[in-house]
């Protein structure tokens, strides 16, 4: 894709970077210039791609911009696919009444950034200035929920709908390899240089979410 968008002399390129790329580094927020190693095959993919694109920049002057997505959830989101996310897998769950499973002991933490925030992020990296661009962007809303909470709110959204869904319980199980502790983003970049400025927290996110899973699933 880099090769033929260079010869095509395309003017904005922007690709799917990841979260992941932080690996194993402990510190938090995580900052777009301090990543640690790779805890999965994904992530060294994800880590390859700013790579490929860091080097275009230096060898041809083809500048990019690469976006560090934190964990994104949404209306559509398919909750049986090979890449299926908690989120999308605990609504389906809950509104079939089907049990829900807690890697570990569900204080692991992530940056849940609803999905309008992520287009908001796509649209202005886009139409970035140049000086905005030959970098990385985390792209999240900046708040750490926990999986125990993050049941707490879905089944709280589900129960609008079905309210025998409400005495509902989680079930623990086994950490999952490769799964990183805790993740939240410093989004300061993406707000300066992009003036990426994300409307829905969690709660809110999961509410459109929640209303669309109850009417198809």
């Amino acid at each position: 894709m880099l090769v033929a968008a260079r010869d095509a002399r395309v003017e904005s390129f922007v690709y799917a970077a990841s979260s992941s790329t932080y690996g194993d580094s402990p510190e938090l927020p995580k900052v777009e210039d301090k990543i640690g190693r790779p805890l999965s095959p994904y992530a060294v993919t994800k880590y390859v791609d700013e790579l490929y694109a860091d080097v275009f920049a230096r060898c041809y002057g083809f500048t990019s911009i690469g976006l560090r997505y934190f964990n994104v959830f949404g209306q559509r989101q398919d909750p049986y696919g090979a890449y299926a996310a908690v989120i999308p897998q605990w609504f389906a769950s809950l509104i079939r009444g089907e049990t829900v499973y807690v890697n570990g002991d569900g204080e692991t933490s992530r940056d849940f950034c609803y999905i309008d925030n992520v287009v908001q992020a796509n649209l202005l990296a886009s139409c970035a200035r140049a000086e905005a661009r030959d970098k990385i962007y985390n792209v999240a809303f900046g708040q750490r929920t926990t999986l125990n909470e993050l049941f707490l709110l879905i089944r709280e959204e589900v129960s609008r709908h079905l309210p025998a869904a409400a005495t509902a319980e989680a079930v623990h199980r086994d950490f999952r390899a490769g799964d990183v502790r805790h993740s939240l983003a410093d989004i300061s970049r993406a707000e300066n240089l992009l003036g990426y400025a994300p409307g829905y927290d969690v709660r809110q996110g999961l509410r459109l979410a929640g209303d669309w899973y109850a009417a198809n699933l």
